[in-house]
C-alpha cells in the first residue's frame, strides 16, 4: 500500500564523513535519500530521510584519485568547458564533493532535485542542525 504525503515520517541521520571513503559514503547517502532503508519503500513515491554530513573536508578518496579525478562543468559558450581536480575542489569547496558524488548516484529523474534538498552537507563539526533529533549512521 503506497503512503500518502502527509504520512511519511522522516528522520534526521547524522554522518561523520572523517576518514570515509568517498563512493562508499556516497551510496549510503544516496539510499537514505531514496528511502530504501525502509520497509514501505516505493521508487516512485519519495519517502526519503534528512541527512547532515559533517566533516566533508576530511573525506578519503582510493588510489591515485586524489589527483587523477577530474570534475567537469560548461559555461555554455564555445569552448567554455572547465575542469577542476579532486584535490583542489576539496580544498575549494569539501561540500561540493560529496554532493556531486551523491547526485550522480541518485536516478536521474523529478524526485532527484527534492531528495538532494534534504542533504545537508558541512565541512566542520559545526551544523545549524542540533533541534533535530538526530541518529547517528554508520
Amino acid at each position: 500500500m503506497e503512503k500518502k504525503k502527509s504520512e511519511i515520517q522522516r528522520n534526521w541521520f547524522l554522518i561523520d564523513a572523517q576518514d570515509k571513503i568517498l563512493g562508499r559514503l556516497a551510496t549510503k547517502i544516496a539510499s537514505v535519500l531514496s528511502g530504501k532503508n525502509k520497509p514501505s519503500y516505493s521508487p516512485q513515491v519519495d519517502g526519503g530521510d534528512f541527512v547532515v554530513v559533517i566533516n566533508s573536508e576530511k573525506i578519503k578518496v582510493t588510489g591515485k584519485k586524489e589527483k587523477d579525478k577530474l570534475y567537469y562543468r560548461h559555461s555554455g559558450y564555445p569552448g567554455g568547458l572547465k575542469t577542476i581536480t579532486f584535490e583542489r575542489l576539496q580544498k575549494k569547496s569539501p561540500e561540493t564533493v560529496i554532493r556531486l558524488a551523491v547526485k550522480g548516484m541518485l536516478p536521474k529523474n523529478k524526485l532527484q532535485a527534492k531528495r538532494m534538498k534534504r542533504l545537508k552537507v558541512y565541512s566542520k563539526e559545526k551544523h545549524p542542525h542540533q533541534a533535530q533529533k538526530l541518529q547517528l549512521l554508520k
